[in-house]
């Protein structure tokens, strides 16, 4: 039989007729036997996310507040789903456990967690399938990283043993039995990894929208949707700020050479995007596939005369800011300048600006260095650019014809994408700029 894995968000599963509408989907196809769920997102524009409301009450006891009439809301709406949906299910004993639990202080990641649990105990009843919780096969190393081989070895022994089934998203163990959460969004990483080990012909992942789109529409007024995505060019996009999929729910079902589609629960007669390995094809009307970008970055400006002779000095100020646990962006550079673009998080502490500046001079002894911040940076990706000419040209022009000031220009050697930095301050105004240059 054919295989799907199917992931459903917050928003797809946030109270009892979103429910109903992921029980038409999932029957809909004999082929989507593994279901990932998520906490219950948010019902209206004012609402609250149940991981939300659980971290709240971690705090909460953190803090020796009770959390008695704050957690009866997050029953209520689980009850109420349960009750909407007709189902004789008591979960209250599990309710009382994870209060409990979370008031003798089992710990943060073990409080955001259960949304997603029981969210998966619920749909599982609901649909009639099994139910497996990550705990028994998500596992993580001693150092908090996740351990992908003992997981994909352990799931796919599991699997075997159910023909339909739902577990839930965002966790997994530690070896000591602790529960570990991934990053914000990690349910899109544990659907991932539930289709590697299924050896899934197709991992679908559902949400509140109808695939990805060529820009932000925050930003850019109905841009278009993109049929086809590569990985490579979706994680461009993603850390950039694309925020439809967790970038680093691409990798497991990269190596497996399972493609994604991401669709609509809301509308599911839509086709979505597919996200695939590769493909040589690509909308010529359209050279980029997408543009995206994002505020909060620095530069560090360093010249010196005759750098480029002076054998180790990139080593050496890299090695600065290694031991300051700064990973770097971007090395955009000149014959003698150097430019390192950091995230302006590891920058807001003064003293460690100041030592990071110390350091650096001491290492290379540069003629300047300089710290500037409010940067933000552009991606113009396309596997299309390749062999489309003048395209950095039109990316340059349109940026200029808007009045924009280029301050840094970082282009990769595979010419998937460009690397733009502008003035925070113009970054929606350059990013609607080069998406109206290459839609028209």
């Amino acid at each position: 039989m054919e295989m799907k894995v199917v992931k459903f968000g917050g928003s797809s599963l946030a109270d009892a007729n979103q429910f109903r509408r992921v029980a038409s989907i999932v029957k809909a196809d004999p082929a989507r036997r593994y279901v990932v769920a998520s906490a219950p997102g948010k019902r209206f524009s004012d609402d609250v996310k149940v991981t939300d409301m659980l971290y709240n009450c971690y705090e909460m006891v953190r803090h020796g507040k009770d959390i008695g009439e704050y957690y009866q809301q997050i029953c209520e709406r689980y009850n109420s789903i349960i009750a909407d949906l007709g189902l004789d299910f008591d979960i209250s004993g599990e309710l009382e456990y994870i209060r409990n639990a979370i008031e003798h202080y089992s710990g943060r990641d073990f409080a955001a967690s259960r949304g997603e649990y029981l969210n998966s105990l619920i749909l599982a009843k609901y649909l009639k399938f099994d139910f497996i919780d990550a705990e028994s096969v998500i596992y993580f190393r001693e150092n908090g990283t996740f351990d992908e081989e003992k997981t994909n070895t352990v799931m796919r022994e599991e699997l075997k043993k159910h023909q339909y089934a739902v577990i839930p998203g965002f966790y997994g163990v530690m070896p000591n039995g602790t529960i570990k959460t991934f990053s914000r969004g990690g349910s899109d990483i544990t659907g991932s990894i539930v289709s590697r080990a299924a050896e899934a012909e197709l991992y679908e992942n559902w949400t509140d929208v109808s695939g990805c789109l060529m820009a932000d529409p925050r930003i850019v007024e109905n841009p278009l949707p993109i049929k086809t995505i590569t990985y490579r060019e979706l994680r461009e996009l993603s850390y950039m700020g694309a925020s439809v999929l967790h970038e680093d729910a691409i990798f497991p079902v990269r190596y497996a050479g399972i493609p994604i589609n991401i669709r609509n629960t809301n509308d599911p007669s839509a086709p979505g995007t597919m996200i695939v390995s590769a493909t040589s094809e690509y909308d010529s009307e359209h050279v980029i596939t997408g543009v995206a970008g994002r505020r909060g970055f620095s530069v560090i400006n360093i010249e010196k005369d005759m750098m480029n002779s002076e054998i180790g000095f990139g080593r050496r100020v890299l090695d600065v800011l290694e031991d300051n646990d700064i990973s770097f962006e971007h090395l955009p550079s000149g014959v003698d300048t150097m430019s390192v673009i950091v995230s302006s998080a590891y920058l807001k502490d003064e003293f460690k600006k100041e030592r990071i500046l110390t350091s650096i001079n001491k290492r290379v002894h540069p003629d300047s260095i300089v710290i500037e911040d409010g940067l933000a940076l552009l991606a113009v990706v396309g596997r299309g650019m390749v062999k489309a000419k003048g395209t950095a040209a039109r990316v340059f022009a349109a940026i200029s014809n808007a009045g924009i000031n280029i301050r840094m220009i970082d282009q990769g050697s595979s010419e998937l994408n460009i690397i733009i930095g502008v003035e925070e301050h113009d970054l929606e105004k350059a990013l609607t700029a080069i998406y109206k240059e290459f839609v028209k």
